[in-house]
């Protein structure tokens, strides 16, 4: 269940703050956080990161539909034997449905979160986005310490005691 809080907290902070950037800014207006690395920005985007596939809205409301139904499936499945996987799939359910929200209700997604590296600019991002690549990063190492024989999988080693036990 905690995991569900986790994504809910994630839904009402992205969805916050967006709503903050929406009403107090004027589009493309910027206001410097450090210096010109990091501003907050309002901007519109009607694609996937970094504006990809823009204006597929379809697509994307399949898309995530079967993401958050498979994220709930297998958070249900997962959570009793592991620890780092459902934190990783909360944040990622949370951030999810934030910007499945916005693409259902306004037809693009709201971004602020601007960072410059010299003359390049990083594509505008939000806390949806941030979340969900933290969730990927996170599904990522523990699927690497699976690969190293880590003690998450706990269910597999029970499965073989009990047949150990009745031969």
């Amino acid at each position: 269940m905690v995991y569900y809080l986790i994504a809910l907290i994630v839904f009402l902070l992205d969805q916050g703050t967006k709503y903050l950037i929406a009403t107090r800014l004027e589009l493309a207006e910027q206001i410097p956080v450090i210096g010109n690395f990091f501003l907050i920005t309002s901007h519109r985007n009607s694609g996937a990161a970094f504006g990809i596939l823009e204006g597929q809205q379809w697509f994307f409301f399949l898309v995530t539909i079967v993401v958050v139904a498979g994220i709930v499936w297998y958070l249900n499945k997962a959570r009793a034997t592991r620890k780092l996987l459902p934190l990783a799939l909360g944040l990622v359910l949370g951030g999810a449905v934030g910007n499945f929200l916005d693409r259902m209700l306004n037809g693009e997604v709201v971004d602020f979160l601007m960072f410059n590296f010299g003359s390049y600019t990083f594509p505008i991002f939000n806390v949806a986005d941030s979340c969900i690549v933290i969730g990927v990063a996170l599904i990522i190492l523990d699927s690497l310490r699976d690969l190293k024989g880590g003690d998450e999988i706990t269910e597999v080693k029970e499965v073989k005691e009990v047949k150990e036990g009745n031969e």
